[in-house]
């Protein structure tokens, strides 16, 4: 087995050096080039630790939330993702620092990367851009070419509702999204409205009254459930782009004096944990939220130590998970789509 007085011939440096770079000493104040050489040269000896416990180093990792408390409470799969996140660095020994939109150059200049949960606006992107730090982004993609994502691959995940939907005969197919408003005051358009435009279409289902926009939460779910159930011909299932917006239109349903699923199929997105416990029991996709939430502190994690320079998109997989909230379409409706 290799010495510390080899690896330190190796790298070109002191014997103390090679100690206190790997037993990762905080105090130690010495080039990253030294400590990428001493790092190296112990791999190549094959170098290892007594105890074969390499210390980690305790990183100050920024964490940006770009959405309000009140927000997080009305759609609580942010808060889902942001409690996994403290879990995951709790775990590690980092230190987490919040931070928001004010945060200056002399405070990030303290952090060892930032981790940023929601939606950014352009001008935030840049601006976190200049602090020249390793950042990942959870459920949104920033820079590229330049930070990292993890992200849930919605193609995959919007096409597998509607196929399920259509399996069980549906053709008037809803679909109820929202829109956010960045810090730019630029309008967001949902990802999953142009897929579910291209699926529809491609099947000959388009129906663009079908297709209500407002917001997140329970409250919009409730209002364009309502202005579905209204039509004429009204949809036999509702696709909700996540499960408060679920919970809304159950009341809108409900309100009308209608069944689930026997007239109506409503299908959520992210399996909250309430999901399960509405009445009936909510079909919707479940998103691996803490899956999500560790991997970002790891890509992070990694990218500091090793100063990677390629930037990655981690796209995950989401499950259906069916419950109660979808039937088959009854004969009578489908005479009616005749």
């Amino acid at each position: 087995m290799s010495t510390i007085k080899e690896i330190a011939e190796m790298a070109g440096v002191s014997v103390t050096t090679v100690s206190r770079v790997l037993n990762f000493d905080d105090t130690l104040n010495v080039q990253d080039e030294t400590k990428r050489r001493v790092f190296e040269a112990a791999d190549r000896l094959e170098y290892q630790i007594k105890d074969k416990k390499k210390r980690k180093r305790k990183l100050k990792l920024g964490f940006f939330c770009s959405y309000s408390p009140e927000e997080e409470l009305e759609d609580t799969f942010y808060l889902s993702i942001r409690i996994a996140v403290e879990k995951k660095m709790e775990k590690e020994g980092f230190k987490k620092i919040q931070i928001n939109e004010h945060i200056v150059q002399e405070e990030a200049a303290k952090l060892d990367g930032i981790i940023c949960l929601g939606t950014f606006s352009d001008s935030m992107v840049r601006k976190i851009s200049e602090f020249q730090k390793p950042v990942v982004f959870i459920d949104t993609k920033g820079d590229l070419d330049r930070f990292d994502s993890v992200v849930v691959n919605l193609t995959h995940s919007v096409e597998k509702v509607l196929d399920y939907l259509v399996e069980e005969g549906h053709e008037r197919i809803a679909f109820i999204g929202g829109c956010d408003i960045d810090s730019d005051g630029k309008e967001l358009e949902d990802v999953r409205i142009p897929i579910f435009r291209s699926y529809m279409e491609e099947k000959g289902f388009l129906r663009e009254e079908y297709i209500k926009i407002g917001g997140f939460t329970p409250k919009y779910g409730y209002k364009l459930g309502k202005e579905l159930l209204a039509i004429k011909e009204r949809p036999t299932a509702v696709f909700c782009a996540n499960d408060s917006l679920a919970i809304g239109c159950y009341k809108a349903i409900q309100e009308a004096e209608l069944q689930i699923p026997e007239d109506i199929s409503v299908v959520g997105f992210n399996d909250i944990s309430m999901a399960k416990y509405l009445v009936p029991p909510l079909t919707t996709v479940h998103i691996p939220m803490d899956f999500m939430a560790e991997r970002a502190v790891d890509v992070l994690a990694e990218r500091i130590s090793t100063n990677r320079e390629i930037s990655m998109n981690i796209a995950v997989s989401a499950k259906l998970i069916i419950r109660e909230s979808v039937s088959r379409v009854k004969q009578e409706n489908k005479r009616c789509e005749k």
